[in-house]
């Protein structure tokens, strides 16, 4: 379904609806609060585990959309003492996100390695961390970023690289693991993945994949998923065992 973000239809395949159905039946159609509080649902966890296995990461981490993990993630990683540089073309939420980090920004020209290599020769020794931002597939013209040389970039001069891989996600890659997949760059060090349920996968929420001192990190830090409920799409909320219950009801 090329005029839309549900490339491959799941949103309307029988079986996602009829299981979407069934989990608001038996889970309840709201998350109940955020998942610092009274939140959090094994389901959460279980998605989590699956989504890490899935890009091949340590661990995952879920946000109510993607873009709310692209705002919420890159100021919980950067601060006024650290450089990004993004990709000119990068998504609207990307954009964002990098205003609200009050990190110096370089714009980097269009899927061009040697333009980053360039601004991190000159400017490297000036901060304390550098991130490159990029998408994986960008969302209006359909291009893939050149990770290889982002990498060679990278590990020259200690950067991360943290990569908006929404649009490639069930796309690219060996089963639609995505773009890290794709140039066999799967558990590269350098990577922090971002990803969406609400494009391929037909659902919703958004998710942050990498190791786990970054997920505990963006659990402690970023702001969008401290102070806000997930989607019931994909956290119905957490119901204790009748004996928990029942020790609560007798106080």
């Amino acid at each position: 379904v090329f005029g839309s973000n549900n490339y491959l239809g799941l949103a309307d395949d029988e079986r996602v609806r009829q299981a979407a159905a069934n989990a608001a039946q038996q889970y309840g159609g709201g998350s109940g609060g955020s998942r610092l509080t009274t939140g959090n649902s094994f389901l959460n966890v279980e998605l989590e585990a699956e989504l890490a296995e899935f890009k091949q990461t340590e661990r995952a981490l879920l946000f109510s959309s993607g873009y709310a993990a692209n705002v919420g993630a890159l100021p919980a990683l950067t601060n006024d003492q650290d450089l990004i540089i993004s990709d000119e073309l990068n998504h609207a939420s990307l954009i964002d996100g990098c205003r609200l980090s009050r990190a110096e920004v370089r714009l980097m020209q269009h899927g061009d390695p040697d333009f980053a290599y360039f601004i991190l020769r000159k400017e490297r020794s000036n901060f304390r961390r550098v991130l490159i931002v990029t998408d994986g597939v960008f969302s209006m013209d359909g291009d893939i970023a050149p990770l290889p040389g982002l990498v060679e970039v990278a590990e020259q001069f200690g950067a991360a690289i943290f990569v908006d891989d929404a649009h490639a996600l069930g796309v690219l890659g060996d089963g639609g693991r995505g773009t890290m997949q794709r140039f066999g760059l799967s558990g590269h060090p350098a990577f922090i993945q971002m990803g969406t349920l609400s494009k391929a996968l037909g659902s919703a929420g958004g998710y942050i994949a990498g190791s786990s001192p970054l997920v505990e990190l963006l659990r402690q830090k970023a702001r969008s998923f401290m102070f806000s409920s997930v989607s019931p799409m994909t956290c119905p909320p957490f119901t204790p065992p009748p004996a928990i219950q029942m020790e609560n009801a007798n106080g």
